[in-house]
Order: structure tokens, then sequence, then C-alpha cells
């Protein structure tokens, strides 16, 4: 991680608490020694940061530092912190950490009134009986569709029938029971969809699949027009 990306993720930890957080517990996220947080904090200070506190008592980060008012409409709003409510209460780890973080930068980038009716929202997301939360692998798939990178799965069907497979992915579609994932299967060379919740093991490959992804995706969209009838949310197998 450069120093930077530090500094942008240290602003982020600080951002995302309401009371002071200690260097130790900074430290302890952003895996690195309390006296690089202490020479971090000493940087922000100089780049006009309001980091309010001290070593022992514990740091915050007074509101306005670098975002600008953001100009939403309240219905805007109401639909990113839903959204937001939503991911922090279904998604896997590193998706409910960046939603906190995302919301805090919205209402940091606030008027203290909006924050504060950002804070007690008009409409609130609540989890069902049938949640289901994502699957550990989902964070390095999503990782795999950024990168256009291959992964080797091995994959159990509604039958109870494991395959192993090496596949393109390019798409991950939430349902409210189900992730699946849309991809390309080189061993049926089309595409197809696989349940994460089924993908028992799922591995990185060093090697890129061709082409461009959005390219892919439209391919993906023109060859099955009726891609949502194909994602099934019982436990009968995939295409």
């Amino acid at each position: 991680m450069s120093r930077t990306v530090r500094l942008f993720d240290l602003i982020g930890l600080l951002r995302a608490r309401r009371l002071p957080v200690t260097a130790l517990e900074l430290a302890r996220e952003l895996g690195i020694s309390e006296r690089s947080i202490y020479r971090d904090i000493d940087t922000l200070r100089s780049l006009g940061a309001l980091v309010e506190g001290e070593a022992g008592f514990g740091y915050s980060l007074r509101d306005g530092f670098f975002l600008p008012e953001l100009a939403f409409s309240d219905d805007e709003l109401d639909a990113l912190v839903l959204g937001l409510g939503w991911v922090q209460q279904r998604g896997d780890p590193s998706l409910v950490k960046a939603s906190g973080s995302a919301l805090a930068k919205i209402l940091a980038a606030k008027s203290r009134k909006t924050a504060e009716n950002l804070d007690s929202p008009a409409l609130v997301t609540a989890a069902s009986a049938s949640q289901r939360l994502d699957p550990p692998q989902t964070k390095a798939l999503r990782e795999a569709i950024r990168g256009q990178r291959k992964v080797a799965i091995r994959y159990e069907d509604g039958q109870s029938v494991r395959t192993d497979r090496i596949i393109w992915p390019i798409a991950i579609v939430y349902f409210d029971d189900v992730r699946v994932l849309a991809a390309w299967c080189e061993e049926r060379t089309a595409f197809r969809h696989f349940r994460l919740d089924r993908i028992t093991v799922a591995t990185l490959l060093d090697e890129r699949y061709p082409g461009r992804r959005h390219a892919i995706i439209k391919q993906w969209r023109q060859q099955d027009r009726d891609w949502r009838a194909l994602l099934p949310v019982s436990d009968s197998p995939p295409r």
C-alpha cells in the first residue's frame, strides 16, 4: 500500500467514526505501526485536515475536509442511504466497510442539518427471514471481475454433482435470496450462471481473459436476452 493510499484510507476511517479513535485501533485497521499513524496524522494536519485529538486520547476529523457540498435532492439522498443500508446488511465484509465509509463521506459533505436528517432516515432497510449474506468468496470474485482475471472454481449443482471449471467472471447479480455469477465457461464454451453459495472453491488465476469486459457483457445480454429468467432462486441447477 502506497503512503498516499494509506492517507486516504486513514481519512476514511476517521470520517466514519463519530467518537475519537485511538492510534492503536487505527494502526490495527490499516495494518501498520502506531508510530506510522502519528506520522500520518501530522502529515494530514500539514495538508489542512482538521484532525483533533492527541496520543492517548484518540483522534477525530472535523467536518468539511476535501469534499464540497454535494448537490443531492432529498429523493436522491433517500435512495443513497437506502441502497447503502441494504449493502451494510447483506454484503460481504469488504462491501459493508466500504458502504459505511461512503455514507460517512456523504455526511461529511452535507450541512449539519442535512447530515442529522440522513442519520435518522425516513427509509430503513430490514433483512428478511430469507436473507442470505454474501459467501466468503464474493470479494475475490469481485476482484476477478475488475481485473478481468480467469478463475478456477469447483461448483456443486442442485443434484450435488461437482465439477471443476475455468471461468471468465463478468457480473454478480443480486437477488433477494441468492447471488448469481454470470461468466463465460471455458469447458462449455458458452455463458453460464453459477450460484455463489454453491461455489466451494474459487482460485484467482494470473491469466487475464481476452477482450473488453464491456463487450463481453454486451454479448452476454444479446445472447441471453431473457437472462433474468435464467438466474434461479430455487434449487434447480443453472444452465
